[in-house]
This record gives structure tokens, C-alpha cells and sequence, in this order.
């Protein structure tokens, strides 16, 4: 067995053994989702987020993907995508970090500590600097709305309305009564 192959295994199952509810994705565990909750004395407490974890066939040599899946109101996190802009993790990374690093001091710290002046939230980081009240009840919305554990539990279905919308699966072709659009003048 490849030395990154067992280090995967390694520290999925340290992840598998920790307090945080894991899920693989296929019995695969180069992919899972992490039940990662809002730091306390942050304006994220009480908030359960899914984290969607990617490891690549490099790792740990190459940092894992990241991303939240049940939406944050965050300078450094895409509303959005989920994508987590954190240098630790997106450059700075180094083989004698594990999974459980992330979760119990990187994503926690980013939560405490967000930086306005590299923001992939830019309307989050604005508000931050301008009106940290504001922000912080923005996040508690946030929070509220789409951090919840029936929100973490629904995150990522594929019965979502936006998925629904975007799907071409969706597109119902049985019905031939169905009028045309309009016409093309050729």
C-alpha cells in the first residue's frame, strides 16, 4: 500500500473515531462530509454546517478541498460555492497537517478571526468593516436561516429547488401535446 493511500485511511478513520459526524460519500473515503459546528463566543454559535472534504490521490502532499455546503455569511467563504479561502489550507499547506487540524483549529480560527482584506465574500467583508454589528447579525441570520440541523441534513440533496432548476434531468420530454415555442423564420 502506497504511502498516501494508507495516510488517507489513517486520518479518515482519526476523523471516523472523533467527536464530528462523519458521512463517505460511496464507501469512498477520499470523499466525505464533516458536521463541523460554529465556534463558541462567535457570532456562528449554535450553527451546524455539512462540509463537503475532497482528498486528492496526492494527499497529504497536496491540501484537500474544502467547502461548506449549507450556506455562511462569511468574508473568506463563498456564499455561494461553499469555497473556503484559507491560506493554511490553500497554500501554505504541509504534510504534517491532518484532517482534524482543520476541523478543530483551522476552520474554527477562520471562523473567529474572518480577514476582510482578502475576501471571497466581498458584500461580507464590506459590512465587516464598516458595520461589525451589522455583520454579526447578518451572520446570525445566517445561522438561523441556513445552519440549522435540518438545514445541515437537506444540504446537498439532489431535491433542492435551485438543483431542480438548473437540472437538464428535470426537463420532461413525454408530453408531445406540448406546443412549440415559437417559430424560426429561416
Amino acid at each position: 500500500m502506497s504511502s498516501p493511500k494508507r495516510r488517507i485511511e489513517t486520518d479518515v478513520m482519526k476523523m471516523l473515531m472523533s467527536d464530528y459526524e462523519v458521512t463517505l460519500v460511496n464507501d469512498n473515503m477520499q470523499e466525505f462530509y464533516v458536521r463541523f459546528k460554529g465556534p463558541e463566543e462567535t457570532p456562528f454559535h449554535g450553527g451546524l454546517w455539512k462540509i463537503h472534504v475532497e482528498l486528492p490521490d496526492q494527499y497529504p502532499y497536496k491540501s484537500p478541498s474544502i467547502g461548506f455546503v449549507n450556506r455562511i455569511f462569511h468574508p473568506n467563504i463563498d456564499e455561494l460555492s461553499g469555497s473556503v479561502c484559507l491560506d493554511v489550507i490553500n497554500q501554505t499547506w504541509s504534510p504534517m497537517y491532518d484532517m482534524v487540524n482543520i476541523f478543530e483549529v483551522f476552520l474554527p480560527q477562520l471562523l473567529r478571526y474572518p480577514n476582510p482584506t482578502d475576501p471571497l465574500n466581498g458584500e461580507a467583508a464590506a459590512l465587516m468593516m464598516r458595520d461589525s454589528r451589522g455583520y454579526e447579525a447578518k451572520v446570525k441570520e445566517y445561522v438561523t436561516k441556513y445552519a440549522s440541523k435540518e438545514q445541515a441534513d437537506e444540504a446537498g440533496h439532489e431535491t433542492d429547488d435551485s438543483d431542480e432548476m438548473s437540472s437538464v434531468g428535470s426537463y420532461n420530454d413525454d408530453d408531445e401535446d406540448d406546443e412549440p415555442a415559437g417559430t424560426m423564420e429561416v
